[in-house]
């Protein structure tokens, strides 16, 4: 393993935490901050994109939650009759 795989874009190293037990809490910030400045920020265009997929999905996994109850409860009232 090279000495690089260790670091991560900031030169935050990561490796000697792991060894050497707990780490120190500015250490634990450092890395923080490095990770946030990863993050990719969704447009608004890929926000509204992405918030449509979810609410279909949700609504498909609604009809078919549904759908299911319908079928259980038909199932349920012909064998006990109801």
């Amino acid at each position: 393993m090279s000495d690089t795989s260790a670091r991560d874009t900031k030169g935050v190293d990561r490796g000697q935490a792991q060894a050497a037990g707990p780490t120190r809490p500015t250490t634990f910030v450092a890395q923080v901050m490095a990770e946030l400045r990863k993050v990719h920020r969704p447009t608004q265009r890929e926000l509204i994109t992405y918030t449509i997929v979810v609410l279909v999905f949700v609504l498909v996994i609604m009809g078919f939650v549904v759908g299911l109850d319908q079928i259980f409860t038909r199932v349920v009232d012909f064998t006990f009759g109801g």
